[in-house]
């Protein structure tokens, strides 16, 4: 068959359906027709009516239903709480960071299945091609080379690693695969880049807020935090990074410059590149923990910071715990000119990540299924954005700011001042329902009026009761 020909029937069997969509004949919540329909009444092959599904579906003007089918989106909306837009403004002193015990004993208890994962930092399980994965998993140990045991140590599987290469490449990044470091998650590999660029007792700048497995790490290497004032909508103000970059000479930047934790939002590409151009000037290491990246909502790809790395200051993380796999844990760090030296960390740490689960992950991203599962993923977490954020605009106290991110699944929420976010934490955990507050994204404790939500789980009946009761709580 003709491909341009093959393309223009599932384009115009989108387009039908999503005419249909627009004048009302389908209505949000309506069962689209199986492949097997589709493919009968259009006089169609089955991937034709797969790919005009994954269009429609990346428009998101349907939603894919696990083991139920396609059926039509309900439309988005905005929130109608405004959205945070001043800048954080912290005092930009060094200090020690002392919060693991706070984020442990909250984080513990909201892992049990019967909680409401408001303060959830992963999706829902639900969302990942698992059996898919599974079989991979399996045919990957069945066939496994037993010389392939040794010759995958560190630094990872070659395949791997290739693949990995492969996708900077969608954002202009030439990788190379001598470069990259396979870790068990994209925590051990910031953990490396730290060590491999900190002494104990350095500074690191952070964002502020910033994720709080950052300060995790930064308390258990014995570093202390700086952090710089950062706009929730454009990231890090480069002018008060550069002013600490002259006067305290710390160890390492740490940044998510895509859809940030906690606040969702994203630098854009120039300022990213004037970001690379500082840390370059200052020769300061830059580690991006970039673990959202492939979620984004926007058509176009954002950019990466590796893309403006002229001289390997960037050492940049990953995984693909968030986007494909979780609970596989396979991260990476792309460590530029610091590689030998995280590679020397990981032999050190770990030594080596499970040689089968590498190969797995190689063989399902060599099969080109990875961006037709995460076509899907993006409309269905956008959906949810919207409708997490008007559920909340509605049921949460007046005065109160929803961010809206273009990208990622969390929620930066403001609550009015006077609110006392660990406070309602802990309440609503008394009550199975978990929600992360602001103070454990800081190392001063800040944001206390504050709190992330997770919309990375379906707006089901138990979910909006839950949203529910944390603001009626909030406003009481």
């Amino acid at each position: 068959m003709d491909l341009g020909m093959a393309a223009k029937r599932y384009e115009t069997l989108a387009d039908d359906i999503a005419a249909s969509i627009a004048r009302g004949t389908l209505k949000p919540g309506d069962r689209l027709p199986s492949v097997r329909q589709a493919r009968a009444s259009r006089n169609v092959s089955a991937a034709t009516v797969f790919e005009a599904y994954y269009l429609l579906e990346s428009r998101g003007l349907i939603q894919s239903r696990p083991r139920s089918g396609y059926y039509v989106a309900a439309p988005p909306t905005k929130a109608r709480a405004a959205v945070p837009t001043a800048p954080s403004q912290p005092d930009g002193q060094a200090r020690e960071v002392k919060i693991t015990d706070l984020i442990f004993d909250m984080l513990q208890a909201a892992t049990r299945r019967e909680v409401v994962p408001l303060g959830s930092a992963f999706p829902s399980p639900l969302f990942f091609p698992l059996p898919r994965l599974g079989r991979a998993l399996a045919a990957s140990a069945t066939h496994l080379d037993p010389w392939s045991t040794v010759e995958h140590l560190t630094p990872g599987s070659l395949e791997l690693r290739r693949q990995i290469a492969q996708r900077y490449l969608l954002d202009g990044v030439r990788a190379d695969v001598d470069e990259i470091v396979v870790t068990n998650g994209a925590m051990e590999a910031l953990n490396l880049c730290l060590a491999a660029t900190c002494k104990p007792g350095s500074a690191v700048v952070v964002e502020s807020p910033c994720f709080y497995a950052c300060l995790q790490a930064l308390e258990r290497q014995g570093l202390r935090a700086i952090e710089v004032a950062t706009d929730p909508r454009t990231g890090v103000d480069l002018e008060a990074l550069d002013t600490i970059l002259v006067r305290d000479r710390p160890g390492a930047v740490w940044v998510m410059t895509n859809f940030q934790n906690p606040l969702g939002g994203s630098m854009p590409a120039e300022k990213k590149q004037a970001l690379v151009d500082l840390v370059h000037r200052h020769r300061v290491p830059l580690i991006e923990d970039d673990v959202y990246h492939e979620l984004y909502f926007d058509p176009q790809r954002p950019a990466s910071t590796k893309a403006f790395d002229r001289d390997g200051w960037v050492l940049h993380c990953s995984s693909f715990s968030k986007t494909l796999a979780p609970g596989y844990r396979i991260g990476w760090a792309n460590a530029g000119r610091f590689a030998r030296e995280v590679a020397q960390q990981k032999l050190g740490a770990s030594l080596a990540t499970s040689i089968p689960v590498q190969l797995a992950l190689a063989s399902y991203l060599e099969r080109g299924s990875y961006d037709r599962h995460l076509r899907g993923l993006r409309a269905r977490l956008r959906t949810q954005r919207d409708v997490y954020a008007a559920f909340i605009g509605d049921v949460f106290p007046a005065g109160t700011r929803v961010a809206h991110p273009d990208g990622g699944y969390f929620l930066w929420v403001e609550l009015p001042e006077g609110c006392d976010a660990l406070a309602l934490a802990q309440r609503a955990l008394a009550e199975g329902i978990s929600v992360s507050p602001g103070p454990i994204f800081s190392p001063a404790g800040a944001f206390r009026n504050c709190v992330r939500i997770n919309f990375g789980h379906p707006l089901d009946a138990r979910v909006e009761a839950a949203l529910t009761r944390v603001g009626e709580m909030a406003g009481g």
